[in-house]
């Protein structure tokens, strides 16, 4: 049973380089709502950040540099959601610009693909009010499967 709330999706972003560097850019991202950022980085691919979720907060993602798994599911209860939740799986790379909104009733994990990867964070609440917001679950809550690299 697939629930209501509303939809992870990519802000999509764009690189423009010439003979002087390069600009990266997600021109349809409003800052509107943000309180707050923080980055994350895993020292080993090894490392699985997983699973934190919030009702009321939501969140975007950004690599900075490197290239990162990001999976998300749904939390139709808080203290003990459905294991049978859809995952979704989003590869965020600096290469490849685009912020993942991450919107509430979604518990999200990261991964680093590759070494030096650096996700920031942008969060609609701020850090008093993500404290009475705060749920956590093993990185393996729904399934070690979500976090394999599939070769296709």
């Amino acid at each position: 049973m697939e629930n209501s709330f509303e939809k992870p999706n990519l802000i999509k972003g764009g690189l423009a380089i010439d003979e002087r560097g390069q600009i990266v850019f997600a021109n349809d991202f409003d800052f509107k709502g943000v309180k707050r950022f923080y980055m994350a980085e895993n020292f080993s691919s090894e490392t699985i950040r997983g699973f934190h979720g919030h009702l009321k907060e939501a969140k975007y993602a950004l690599a900075v540099s490197g290239t990162a798994l990001i999976v998300l599911s749904s939390m139709d209860n808080a203290e003990k959601p459905s294991k049978n939740s859809e995952v979704y799986r989003f590869v965020l790379s600096a290469k490849k610009p685009e912020i993942l909104y991450i919107p509430p009733h979604y518990a999200n994990g990261m991964r680093s693909l590759e070494k030096n990867t650096r996700i920031i964070f942008f969060s609609t609440t701020s850090m008093e009010e993500a404290k009475e917001d705060d749920f956590r679950f093993p990185w393996d809550y729904w399934g070690k499967e979500v976090w394999e690299i599939k070769n296709f």
